[in-house]
């Protein structure tokens, strides 16, 4: 095994460099010494390595979290939260380089990078809170004498697996939580995305926690994800990403009988109805569609505008859509950045012509900007189709069709026509329609008026293909914690 010098880590966040694994306290090259390439999607050139994971290492990560949960379990919850509260204060202070990092990898504006390294810093501190927090009760026995005890532990070392949208706050929910019980970890991160999460990793280091507790891969995903799932040392694992591969990993949890939480795929509906206020829906929906370049699993994805308010709606989006800026995140003028990756342009422009095949109009966009890097103009399509792909397929981009509804079973009815359930959005100025679509939503989560989703303490999570468990708020940390009964009498 190769160490590599901490420092060497540390001046990647005045330049991009080379990443490397992190195993049972030090980084580290794969014992192949294979790598894999990663690309700036603003220019599409190459701006670093990251390493690549073998067996070998796999073995070296399991054995070192195995080592790890047996210290770390024993650490008192408060002293967890001291560690983790350090933690936060570190991302906070390195918050303008590590922004910088992501950016270059994953085309973010250089703003909503910082945002999102702000808010990680934030949920360290709600995990860190909660995680003193744990509490097991006393059940009154039925006979003298009887204790009975409902205690909570950690459920041991846990293997997350994370997609390259949110570099920095998918991983962030899964390791919080599981430091905040005392359990240990290996992240897969991703590939594509591998600077910004080593450097959250270096601040729990930096802050103090013990090695062989956190442990960072990157490599193969499938060949990671079937090899550590398969291990006994892992007693829970936690995905982000697509729901046909999130099916295939809680197959896998099932043979093994591994607890599971599963942050899937969505297709959300955006309901404005005849009451809302009409432009501020335009341009909040608008804002949230375009945010991250589509490639957010909670994006708005399909707009459902009631007829009678159809045209000014559109009107209003579409002028929201055709004034932004698009550009490298670097600049500090751009609003919308590039896609990630090279195989994000071609889908959107699959998507495109397949809804244009079916009769759809495109009113703005439609089309790749440029030659250079993986820029894609804001899209806004009417008169779509119900069988174009973008209407049953989530688009995961900046495409957005817009369609008109007549009343309210219908358009509820069409809500919830497909198989996923993660979030939806509604605007209208009436409570009695709010109450009623929130209720009729089949969704895990639900904003209506605003989009107020993903904070630390609310709930985050969905229900049919979305997947099932929470990443968010209370529930979120119970998923690392085994609930046990000790009765006892006394002799």
């Amino acid at each position: 095994m190769d160490r590599i010098d901490p420092k060497l880590l540390a001046s990647a966040q005045a330049a991009y460099s080379d990443t490397y694994l992190f195993i049972d306290g030090a980084w580290c090259a794969g014992s192949g010494g294979r790598t894999l390439p990663v690309l700036n999607p603003a220019t599409g050139e190459q701006i670093a390595t990251v390493a690549r994971a073998e067996i070998a290492d796999l073995d070296r990560a399991l054995a070192a979290a195995d080592k790890g949960f047996k210290a770390w379990r024993k650490v008192s919850p408060f002293e967890r939260y001291k560690v983790m509260r350090r933690a936060a204060d570190l991302m906070r202070e390195r918050a303008e380089g590590i922004a910088r990092l992501m950016t270059m990898e994953q085309g973010k504006p250089l703003a909503e990078a910082k945002l999102e390294l702000l808010a990680g810093a934030d949920m360290i501190d709600w995990f860190a809170e909660e995680g003193r927090r744990s509490y097991g009760r006393v059940v009154p026995s039925r006979a003298e004498g009887v204790q009975q005890l409902v205690v909570k532990e950690p459920v041991g070392p846990v293997a997350a697996f994370t997609p390259w949208n949110f570099p920095v706050n998918q991983v962030v929910r899964k390791l919080s939580a599981a430091v905040a019980t005392g359990c240990s970890i290996i992240i897969k991160a991703p590939e594509e995305t591998p600077a910004s999460p080593a450097q959250l990793v270096q601040a729990f280091i930096d802050a103090g926690v013990p090695a062989g507790v956190v442990n960072l891969v990157y490599g193969v995903p499938a060949e990671i994800s079937e090899y550590l799932i398969a291990s006994p040392v892992i007693r829970k694992i936690t995905f982000t990403g697509s729901t046909p591969v999130g099916k295939h990993l809680a197959s896998l949890a099932g043979t093994y009988m591994k607890r599971s939480t599963m942050e899937l795929g969505g297709h959300a509906p955006a309901i404005v109805f005849e009451d809302a206020d009409i432009e501020r829906a335009a341009k909040l929906l608008a804002g949230a569609k375009f945010r991250n370049a589509g490639q957010v699993c909670v994006s708005p994805t399909r707009f459902l505008v009631h007829e009678k308010n159809y045209d000014r709606f559109l009107e209003v989006f579409v002028q929201t859509a055709k004034a932004l800026k698009v550009g490298d995140g670097m600049d500090p003028s751009t609003q919308m950045g590039p896609l990630a990756n090279a195989r994000r342009v071609a889908a959107m422009e699959r998507t495109v012509e397949d809804a244009v095949s079916k009769g759809a109009k495109v009113v703005t966009g439609g089309k790749r900007i440029g030659e250079r890097g993986n820029f894609f103009e804001p899209t806004v399509l009417t008169n779509v189709s119900m069988d174009a792909r973008i209407m049953n397929d989530e688009p995961f981009g900046p495409i957005a069709p817009v369609l008109p509804f007549k009343d309210f079973d219908s358009v509820a009815a069409e809500a919830n026509r497909l198989p996923w359930g993660l979030a939806a959005y509604a605007y209208t100025s009436s409570l009695k329609t709010a109450n009623a679509i929130g209720a009729a939503f089949e969704s895990g989560m639900v904003s209506i008026n605003h989009h107020g989703l993903a904070l630390p303490e609310i709930h985050f999570g969905g229900v049919k293909d979305s997947g099932y468990g929470s990443e968010g708020g209370a529930d979120a940390i119970e998923a690392y914690l085994n609930t046990k009964l000790i009765t006892q009498v006394g002799l």
